[in-house]
């Protein structure tokens, strides 16, 4: 999609610290972190929201790819957070499915 800047970071249209590429899927370092580590995982192919996600196989592959990550960034003992917000109201500003990877800090709930 024209419009969509993670389209543009696949692109490399705008630049954005790559942490992990994989067959259909690329992390990130979010912008404005909410923790120690926060990374975006999205397909590299544009999909609005979850809501627009048809695949199962892809689903699982962005989920065990963010828990690679956390293995990877050694987050995966201690405790991590995967968050997938969903339309406005579910706090989703980027229209670009993408998951949320946030550890390093102890994570309250309710989140917020």
């Amino acid at each position: 999609m024209s419009g969509c800047v993670f389209c543009k970071i696949v692109a490399g249209e705008i630049p954005a610290q790559i942490v992990k590429k994989s067959d259909g899927i690329m992390a990130f370092t979010d912008m404005n972190p909410q923790a120690p580590t926060h990374l975006l995982i999205i397909p590299t192919m544009h999909i609005g929201s979850l809501n627009d996600a048809k695949d199962p196989n892809l689903l699982g592959s962005l989920l065990t790819f963010a828990r690679e990550l956390a293995k990877e960034k050694g987050i995966e003992m201690r405790g991590y957070r995967v968050v997938v917000n969903t339309n406005p109201d579910g706090g989703q500003t980027v229209f670009h499915l993408h998951l949320h990877l946030l550890g390093g800090r102890v994570m309250n709930w309710p989140p917020g």
